[in-house]
Parts: structure tokens; sequence; C-alpha cells
């Protein structure tokens, strides 16, 4: 199948999945789904180009493996910790409310903002239809090097997230900010080693042809963290639940896990 045909088909699949998902909102009122459909649907984006695309066995199974184990991690992790069993997520109670207070069409909006995350999974997958489409028959050094990151990348979401995960199951810290392992050094590790393994696949494609492509992923996932729905909805909802959390502000690297800072003097 040729390239585009790829891509275009790879869109039909993720567009599917998330009107059923968006069904499934409409049925539980809880749109904190469409972040699993969206983890989910870059997975099988992955092994959907290792399995179709016309590169080398050994750089398809090697991007299939890769991202297919992210994404299901990934996925897997949102639906337990915040889906099932928990009310939605702030974030979108506040997109609920807002649609609502100006009267707009609450499940048109959501519908479209479920297929807007499908269409940026068939964009953001672009660097695994990359890395599936070179012809090399063995691996390059520094194809190792990028599967280090990965390595490196997986390890350190999957620290993070379980910390904060023991920290809110447990009842005295409720209403306070984690600041347990990692949490201590970056008030977003979560999201720096998931922007960090994106980059895995920046690496594995270096020196083909096509590799400006794989930078698309970094570059998206960046303005997403530090602009739109990332880091800002995320700590103005902390500043609002949470009083600790402005000194964690004050002593905290927001993004690169660093060493914690004197917090300031309160002004007088």
């Amino acid at each position: 199948m040729e390239t585009i045909g790829l891509v275009l088909l790879g869109w039909a699949i993720v567009a599917a999945m998330m009107a059923v998902l968006w069904l499934v909102q409409r049925a539980t009122h809880d749109a904190g789904v469409v972040d699993v459909g969206w983890a989910a649907g870059l997975g099988v984006l992955a092994v959907f180009y290792a399995l179709l695309a016309d590169g080398a066995p050994v750089q398809r199974l090697v991007v299939g493996l890769l991202a297919g184990i992210w994404s299901a991690r990934l996925a897997v992790y949102v639906l337990l910790n915040r889906v099932v069993g928990k009310p939605e997520d702030g974030r979108y109670q506040t997109l609920r409310a807002r649609w609502t207070d100006r009267g707009a069409n609450v499940q048109s909006r959501f519908l479209i903002f479920f297929e807007v995350q499908g269409l940026l999974d068939a964009v953001m997958s672009l660097p695994f239809l990359v890395v599936a489409s070179i012809a090399w028959t063995s691996l390059r050094w520094w194809q190792y090097v990028a599967i280090a990151i990965w390595v490196v990348a997986i390890a350190g979401e999957s620290v993070a997230d379980w910390q904060l995960a023991r920290f809110r199951a447990d009842p005295a810290t409720r209403g306070t900010t984690c600041r347990r392992g990692i949490w201590n050094y970056s008030r977003h590790p979560n999201y720096f080693f998931e922007w960090l393994h994106w980059w895995t696949y920046v690496v594995l494609a270096a020196g083909f042809a096509w590799w400006p492509l794989a930078l698309i992923s970094p570059v998206l996932i960046s303005l997403f963290l530090f602009r739109v729905t990332g880091i800002p909805a995320t700590e103005r909802q902390a500043l609002r639940s949470r009083s600790d959390y402005r000194d964690y502000q004050q002593t905290t690297s927001v993004f690169v896990p660093w060493f914690c800072k004197r917090a300031r003097a309160p002004v007088e």
C-alpha cells in the first residue's frame, strides 16, 4: 500500500475508534475516555504501520514493539487511574460547564473534540511510519542509543506514575501536593519523560531520507505541554484545589528534574 494510503486508512481507523469512545462518553458523562483513546490510538497506528509499511522487518519490528508497549502502558494507566471508578477529570468538567453556560450543543462539541484527538493521533504517528519505512536490514549504532532513550523514558514515566498513584491512594495526603521521589525534583516528571519518549523515533530515523518528519511529534508535544492542555491547565487546576501548590511552584523545577530551590520569603 502507498504511504498516503496507509496514513488515510490509519486515520480512518482511529476516527472510528474515537466515535465509539464518544458514544461511551455520552452514556457515562465522562470524557476522560478520550485520553485512553488518544494513547491507545497511537499504539494501534504503530502496529498498523509495522505490519503494512515497506521497510525492513527489523525496523518495523522495533517501532511496533517500542511504540506498542509505550501506548499500552499509558492507556492502561490512564484507564485504571483516571477513568474507572473516578469522577470526570476536572478539565473536562470545566469544558462541559463552559459549553453548557454558553448554550452550545455539548455533545456535538465533544464529538468534534474526540475526532480532533483522532486527527492528532494520525499526525503524531508519522514518526512510526518513517521508521517502519526504513530499508536498513540491521540496526545502526545510533538506533541502539534510541532504544536506550526509550528505556529511560518508559522507566521514568512508569516510576512517576506509580509514585503519584501511591500518593493519591493515601487518605492522609488528600488535598496536598505530591513531593515524593521524582516529584520532588520536577512538578511534571510524567510530562518530561513523555516528551523524552518521542525523541526515540527521531534518533531511530536519523540518517533516513524522511527523518525530518519524525520531528513533528516532539515539536507538537512541546507545544501542547507548554501552551495548550498540558502544564498550564494542570497547574491552574492544582492552584484551585491545593493550598500548598504555589510554594511547590516556587521551589520545584517545572519540567526537567532538577534540584529544589529555596522558597522565597513572603512579601510583607
